[in-house]
């Protein structure tokens, strides 16, 4: 069990890390862009939220397999597919938890207001330095409310983490499909304590959020 906790909490945490990284300049170009290839992106950012995760999955496993144009250049490196890898499935969870990065970065980078760039720019700051010296510390309680959603998000997934990893011991079964696996086995007392687990790990990855929102929410009425 100690392996497959070890293995959820480091794809969690890997795939919050980059997504926060993937999501920043799109959040902001989100935020501060204009025009219909905006609201395009946009949709195709939310989309994960609305298909069923087999899906997303099955296009997933389709794009990283080894029959796959996608994969012609790692092919010439010796990679033959990405399937059923641990890779793959970090690759899925960028996919799948993306927009739970990328809308509270964005709603966090609208909440700056142009107000506060314009007395940075008055102030002969740059266009980068007022948006590192400025905005990012000003939507940092957005950054920790993207952390908790994608890493729980990315813990609690199931439908693509089945289909782009399967379930292979020590590589690719986590914790959603290690329950799945012992509901199978009739080990109705171990599903029943890891599961309660999770249960409260949401509870304190949902509170956690609120909590955050509330202090964004009283910040912004002082600043006011």
């Amino acid at each position: 069990m100690a392996e497959v906790v070890w293995l959820t909490a480091k794809l969690a945490g890997l795939t919050t890390v980059l997504l926060l990284l993937l999501a920043t300049p799109l959040a902001w170009w989100l935020a501060r862009g204009e025009g219909l290839a905006r609201e395009v992106v946009g949709a195709l950012v939310g989309l994960p939220i609305l298909l069923p995760p087999t899906v997303l999955g099955f296009y997933l496993l389709i794009g990283l397999g080894p029959d796959s144009p996608l994969m012609a250049p790692l092919q010439a490196l010796g990679v033959r597919t990405l399937a059923f890898t641990f890779t793959g499935l970090v690759i899925g969870s960028l996919v799948y938890s993306l927009p739970f990065a990328v809308q509270p970065l964005r709603n966090a980078f609208l909440s700056v207001g142009q107000h506060n760039l314009d007395v940075a720019a008055t102030l002969g700051a740059s266009g980068f330095a007022a948006f590192t010296r400025v905005a990012l510390p000003l939507a940092l309680p957005g950054y920790f409310v993207a952390a908790i959603l994608t890493f729980a998000h990315t813990i609690g997934e199931f439908g693509v983490v089945l289909m782009i990893g399967g379930a292979i011991p020590g590589r690719t079964e986590v914790l959603s499909i290690k329950i799945f696996h012992m509901v199978e086995a009739l080990d109705w007392r171990q599903a029943h304590a890891v599961s309660a687990a999770l249960i409260v790990f949401g509870f304190v990855a949902i509170l956690a959020m609120l909590l955050l929102e509330r202090r964004m929410a009283r910040a912004a009425r002082s600043d006011a």
